[in-house]
């Protein structure tokens, strides 16, 4: 690895995209965290600075192509040109399929397939510029059976892998990968939440899981980090389950 890449995690200022974040800046990138957050997304920077690494908060949201292309403008001219993309930021909207109005189909799939186009169109041309680049695409573990409720996260999710594929295959030559992570049951904010509203019981997800515990964010992190090296360069198009055994 150089020490001049930069890395852009979408949804980077919690969750399971503090996780990559953190662990990012740990291995020596430069960090750029987008968020629609902006005063998280800066404060995660500053925490990562005074650890000795490099980062950067930018407000962006994913939805706003504008937005996106101004991020990354910016990300270019503080911390150079990105060729690392770590697609995470997204939203789970739970419910019944026949209560599913227009609206909230159209914003789960802009928010979770739509803001990783987005984001892979604004990258993908100073990686090719650079003959080098890693794209991560988060999914969801979800795809492999569906969920009762999550219609619309559901299909945005399965979306996700079949850009995954196309993408990795249209920019192979050019030494860019294109992989996705699907995570499975992981401790977050947003887990949390659903567990909450009593959509999802915590510990029955724990008992179903052969490791038998709940994941962490930095076991989606550590996959990351993996796939975004170059000793991953053989490796593109592929789907990498991190999910304590639920889905082989």
């Amino acid at each position: 690895m150089t020490s001049t890449r930069t890395a852009i995690v979408t949804g980077g200022a919690a969750g399971i995209g503090a996780g990559i974040s953190t662990r990012l800046a740990a291995d020596g990138y430069a960090v750029a965290i987008f968020d629609l957050d902006g005063d998280a997304a800066n404060k995660l920077a500053a925490a990562l600075e005074e650890s000795g690494g490099t980062a950067i908060g930018v407000t962006v949201d994913v939805t706003d192509r504008a937005a996106v292309d101004a991020g990354v403008a910016e990300v270019r001219n503080r911390l150079g040109r990105p060729t690392i993309l770590v697609n995470n930021a997204g939203l789970t909207i739970a419910t019944p399929f026949l209560d599913i109005t227009p609206e909230a189909w159209n914003s789960a799939l802009d928010i979770n397939l739509g803001g990783q186009f987005h984001c892979c169109q604004a990258v993908l041309p100073d990686m090719i510029d650079q003959r080098w680049g890693r794209i991560v695409n988060i999914s969801s573990s979800s795809v492999h059976s569906g969920v009762p409720g999550l219609a619309a996260y559901v299909s945005a999710k399965s979306a996700v892998v079949g850009l995954t594929k196309t993408l990795a295959l249209e920019f192979a030559r050019h030494g860019i990968t294109v992989n996705t992570i699907p995570p499975g049951f992981i401790d977050t904010p947003m887990t949390r939440r659903t567990a909450d509203s009593g959509f999802l019981d915590i510990s029955q997800q724990e008992q179903a899981t052969p490791v038998g515990r709940i994941g962490k964010p930095e076991d989606i992190a550590a996959a990351c980090s993996f796939l975004v090296r170059d000793e991953a360069s053989y490796i593109t198009g592929q789907i990498i389950g991190v999910n304590g055994g639920r889905n082989t």
